[in-house]
């Protein structure tokens, strides 16, 4: 395969993409009715000249993140994922491999819980994809890298997020989080960034360390969080982890109880106001 190859494929699979399925805004002059590159760059989480250095041909041997980025961002189907890592050169994810494909039923879900904050997660809590609403409530990670997008991560390594935790509720997260951590490499032995994310947590985190050689494996489970909000304060939310069957996704969904101030706040952060405060940039 050449690297005009893939550009060609790239720009095929763009021109498809109306911008408000990808939740983009659809205002002012358009040449064609798909994704402009640098809207594809945004939910992709790449800069717009790599995409055109990409789609001319100039740019090859993509790393396997970004193409799963790009095939997430172009909502491309099984097989075409799997031809868009042929097309840069890479072998397509296996079975032993964390599972990073959303699925067309999760696809749609995100579409339409379009006023509920909803995040998709992989098995090892890296974000894959979050919704408008979700990027408004808990920060937008339009800007966040690498493991940056980690869960685990952020937790032992990160800043603080916006949900709020007292001295014993943290300490049980964390317990909580690396216990599913170590589930999830039970199921992925083989896969090669998993043991990255482990071998580093273990090397710059003591905490992590101390709890990843006490060997308990589990799932993490949460409830009702805190979220302290820089505009609209504090929101007493439920936070339901739901796991997609065969997929071994999970989906992060808050919400709030109906006729509460939380719930009236909620609503009005995820409005459009407050949306345009954050962009659109909540997909990766």
């Amino acid at each position: 395969m050449t690297a005009t190859e893939l550009g060609r494929a790239l720009r095929r699979w763009r021109d498809r993409v109306p911008p408000q399925a990808a939740g983009l805004p659809t205002g002012g002059h358009r040449r064609a009715a798909g994704l402009r590159r640098e809207e594809l760059a945004l939910l992709a989480g790449i800069s717009a000249d790599y995409v055109t250095r990409l789609e001319q041909g100039r740019a090859s041997n993509p790393s396997a993140q970004i193409v799963e980025a790009l095939a997430r961002a172009l909502r491309l189907s099984a097989d075409e994922r799997a031809h868009l890592f042929r097309l840069a050169d890479l072998v397509p994810p296996g079975p032993e491999t964390v599972p990073g494909h959303l699925t067309p039923s999760v696809r749609r879900l995100l579409d339409r819980l379009s006023g509920t904050p909803v995040g998709v997660h992989d098995a090892a809590w890296t974000l894959l994809e979050a919704n408008p609403p979700y990027a408004a409530l808990m920060g937008d990670p339009g800007a966040l890298r690498g493991f940056e997008r980690n869960g685990v991560w952020r937790a032992f390594l990160g800043p603080r997020g916006r949900a709020r935790h007292t001295e014993p509720e943290r300490r049980d997260f964390e317990a909580g989080i690396v216990a599913d951590l170590r589930a999830t490499v039970s199921r992925y032995p083989a896969d090669p960034r998993l043991r990255e994310l482990v071998a580093r947590l273990r090397e710059r985190s003591p905490r992590f360390a101390e709890l990843w050689e006490s060997g308990a494996v589990g799932r993490h489970e949460t409830g009702r969080k805190v979220v302290d909000h820089p505009e609209a304060g504090p929101l007493t939310l439920d936070c339901d982890i739901l796991a997609v069957s065969g997929s071994d996704l999970r989906l992060m969904v808050y919400t709030a109880e109906p006729g509460t101030p939380d719930a009236e706040r909620l609503a009005r952060l995820s409005s459009g106001t407050a949306l345009s405060a954050v962009g659109r940039s909540g997909r990766w």
